[in-house]
């Protein structure tokens, strides 16, 4: 009998082995009882997980926790509780995903890679994908029907690994949803295949589209601000070009006017000076006018006593020659 017992717990044993025993010890960098805002599930890296690609399947795990973490198609996978949570960071927040509507390739990952796996996968086949069927019953293999017959060689390339989350860690991990959506958005350009993970993608592929409007928006708002600064530089510098234009029109004027006005000024000055000068003409004409009369009765009488004087030379002259005349005849008288 105690043989008997002594076989089954060496059975069990084996059985287990086949699919929990990890091909590497738990990785140090997990804390466990530690949540972000959302579903806590009791999962914290102190830094990024060390994934490896599954060998035939589109779906990464990690080797080295002792919990069933996986990533597929942008998302990060955990089952826990007989549930499905999936999230877009590495350390959540997780959001539970219906298992109606979990993906196909992350029913398909053999037993093996469940580094934690529920009580009821014992006996299952290790390289085989859980019987979902056999456990979640009638309804769920019903409505999921096929999940389990895929063309192994046209399985889809993995998705890339979200290796920027490298740089958020510890403290520097993002809390907020929107602030990963935001730099996720930035760094990764992956474009999900699933329906779940669009939809998990469809708050951020939004937002970038919210955000991209915004920074549209913005720009426009920075050219309008730009277009309309250039405008008011250039509505001043008219401005001031023209204030210029008439500052140098209005000294022209100013010049103008000013030598407009020493021009009148010296035409009346001008003026002023020949109606004085007219004026001294005509006083000198005056003058000479009244003074004409005595001169020419000076000039008559001046003639008069010319005249006379030499009337009385002529005279005297005659008188002279006449006596010498006289004389002259006296003297052949004599002789």
């Amino acid at each position: 009998m105690k043989k008997t017992y002594l076989i089954i717990a060496i059975s069990i044993v084996l059985v287990e082995g086949c699919y929990t025993a990890p091909p590497y010890p738990p990785s140090s960098h997990v804390a466990v009882g530690v949540g972000y805002p959302g579903v806590n599930i009791g999962i914290n890296f102190s830094m990024y997980p060390d994934l490896v690609l599954i060998p035939g399947y589109p779906v990464y795990y990690d080797p080295r926790v002792d919990f069933n973490y996986f990533f597929y198609d942008g998302l990060y996978w955990v089952f826990q509780g007989d549930n499905w949570y999936a999230s877009s960071w590495y350390n959540g927040p997780w959001g539970r995903v219906d298992y109606y509507d979990v993906p196909a390739y992350v029913l398909r990952i053999p037993v093996r890679y469940y580094r934690q796996p529920p009580p009821y996968f014992r006996g299952w086949r290790a390289d085989a994908p859980p019987r979902w069927g056999d456990h979640w019953g009638r309804d769920w293999e019903q409505r999921r029907s096929g999940w389990d017959r895929w063309d192994r060689g046209s399985a889809p390339a993995p998705a890339p690994l979200p290796t920027y989350q490298r740089n958020y860690s510890g403290d520097r991990y993002p809390r907020a949803v929107e602030q990963q959506h935001t730099i996720r958005s930035e760094n990764y350009r992956y474009q999900p295949r699933e329906p779940v993970t669009q939809q998990h993608f469809k708050p951020s592929v939004q937002q970038g589209q919210q955000r991209q409007q915004d920074q549209q928006r913005q720009q426009d708002q920075q050219r309008q601000q730009g277009q309309q600064r250039q405008q008011d530089q250039q509505r001043q510098q008219d401005q001031q070009r023209q204030q210029d234009q008439q500052r140098q029109q209005d000294q022209q004027r100013q010049q103008s006017q000013r030598q407009q006005e020493q021009q009148r000024q010296q035409a009346q000055q001008t003026k002023q000076e020949q109606q004085r000068q007219q004026q001294q003409n005509q006083q000198q004409d005056l003058e000479r006018k009244r003074a004409q009369p005595e001169a020419q009765e000076q000039d008559q009488k001046r003639k008069a006593t010319q005249q006379e004087l030499n009337r009385k030379k002529k005279a005297t002259q005659e008188e002279l020659d006449r006596r010498k005349k006289e004389e002259d005849v006296r003297d052949r008288y004599r002789q």
